[in-house]
């Protein structure tokens, strides 16, 4: 059976304490979420704060972004050896916000993958198509090029430690949802594709997650997919109520 997974990206919100006090906040309201895995992807600086907060939970704890390189004169970056030893266990990929404003691509999104792997760290990688493209109905196209340049030369073994978030980019921060119908369309493609490249025990043991304007109004319809395994959740992940309320969606 998948493993159904509720992530949440707080992206870069939140003041020090501002997320202490969430960190706390979802702490206290944990024992509400029944056998679903549960991540959080504060920024950097709360990593191990959280770390620390989460030590006897079993809430995930990913950095959003790493580098693409192990050490050396990278300045503001961070490394995967660093997000582990902070105490994070996960590392959000390919998000489309690092494709579209820093020009991350495929290549160098494999480069991180590999060495968040190395760094024992479960990546969540991610994949998705602009409003054009979908407009354009070049969404399998994209998606597909996009998974196979993210996983160029990752071993079966490798990839089984991998999660893989879709994300319609044209419904993020928009007020737009991709409907029930468009997700598992999409996600029992990407399943496909991962059958292709690998085989069909694998694919049919990953957890792909949705990742588009997610929240509890429509959670639990979009969870009811047969291939959509838990969500990517931003803006929503920033309310504990709300982030908890969607966990209990499946």
């Amino acid at each position: 059976m998948r493993t159904q997974i509720v992530a949440g990206n707080w992206k870069m919100n939140n003041t020090f304490s501002e997320g202490v006090d969430l960190i706390n906040e979802l702490v206290e309201k944990f024992d509400a979420v029944k056998e679903v895995q549960l991540i959080i992807a504060p920024p950097f600086i709360l990593t191990n704060e959280a770390a620390k907060a989460l030590k006897y939970k079993t809430i995930g704890l990913a950095g959003q972004n790493c580098s693409n390189q192990s050490h050396g004169a990278y300045t503001g970056d961070i490394s995967a050896s660093m997000l582990k030893s902070a105490g994070a266990n996960y590392v959000i990929l390919g998000h489309s916000e690092r494709r579209a404003y820093y020009h991350e691509t495929d290549q160098i999104i494999n480069e991180k993958i590999k060495l968040g792997l190395k760094n024992d760290l479960i990546p969540i990688i991610c994949c998705g198509e602009v409003l054009k493209e979908r407009e354009e109905n070049k969404h399998f196209e994209i998606v597909a090029k996009q998974i196979n340049g993210m996983l160029k030369e990752i071993s079966p073994e490798d990839f089984i430690n991998i999660i893989i978030a879709y994300e319609p980019v044209w419904a993020i921060g928009t007020g737009k949802t991709a409907t029930p119908d468009q997700a598992q369309e999409i996600h029992q493609f990407i399943r496909e594709t991962i059958k292709n490249i690998y085989d069909s025990d694998i694919a049919n043991n990953l957890s792909i997650l949705y990742g588009g304007s997610c929240k509890p109004s429509n959670a639990k319809e979009l969870f009811a997919n047969p291939d959509v395994d838990g969500g990517l959740i931003g803006g929503a992940s920033l309310n504990a109520d709300e982030f908890i309320e969607i966990s209990k969606s499946f």
